[in-house]
């Protein structure tokens, strides 16, 4: 239900601010503005507002793919906790993914940013964390793989575009909320590593 709301939320936010441009950049990431107008606010906003369509749309997708999962294993792990903790999960996805842009960027009047991007990637990894040998199939690959194969895959290449530098998309965002998806569900539930690594094992010695 709360993955629900959220895609409502960020859905309406975006179409409003598709045909307001003043809305549109009140909103968004700018961490010029948030260094010398002391603008914090934007930490949080940026993720309820998108470029485009596409880019609204699939991370929609993706959100609803893996945030019903989340929910579920939440559930069942944390009992009534487990919304306040999904809240934490999604906002402090958005918040933890543009700490180090911010640093980069603090003093660059160009750099903006859109995008639920940080905190999609934070509910995915706490997903595989989860649940790691779950099937994924990525864009590229047709066929279905293990989730945590996945997720190593998706952490190295982030790493090395956001290293790299040279597109328009925010790969640092990706890493950042993917590991703060892993970090903060760990902390929630330490023993979740250990089922990670004997469900792993067990899959390697199938």
């Amino acid at each position: 239900m709360i993955t629900i709301i959220i895609i409502v939320i960020t859905a309406v936010i975006s179409l409003l601010a598709f045909n307001d441009p003043r809305f549109f950049g009140r909103l968004l990431f700018s961490p010029f503005m948030i260094n010398n107008h002391r603008q914090g606010y934007r930490f949080i906003t940026h993720g309820f507002v998108h470029a485009d369509w596409v880019h609204l749309a699939v991370n929609m997708f993706v959100l609803f793919s893996f945030g019903k999962a989340v929910e579920h294993y939440y559930s069942v792990i944390f009992g009534l906790k487990a919304y306040y903790f999904f809240i934490l999960l999604y906002a402090g996805g958005i918040l933890f993914s543009s700490v180090p842009s911010f640093a980069k960027h603090k003093d660059n009047q160009f750099y903006q940013a859109v995008g639920a991007s940080g905190a999609v990637a934070a509910v995915v990894f706490a997903a595989i964390l989860i649940n790691p040998l779950s099937p994924i199939r990525f864009i590229f690959i047709p066929v279905d793989i293990p989730a945590f194969i996945f997720g190593a895959l998706y952490l190295g290449y982030s790493a090395y575009m956001a290293k790299k530098g040279n597109d328009n998309i925010g790969h640092d965002a990706h890493f950042w909320g993917a590991l703060f998806g892993l970090v903060f569900t760990i902390l929630l539930k330490p023993g979740l590593i250990g089922s990670f690594i004997r469900q792993i094992a067990a899959f390697a010695g199938a």
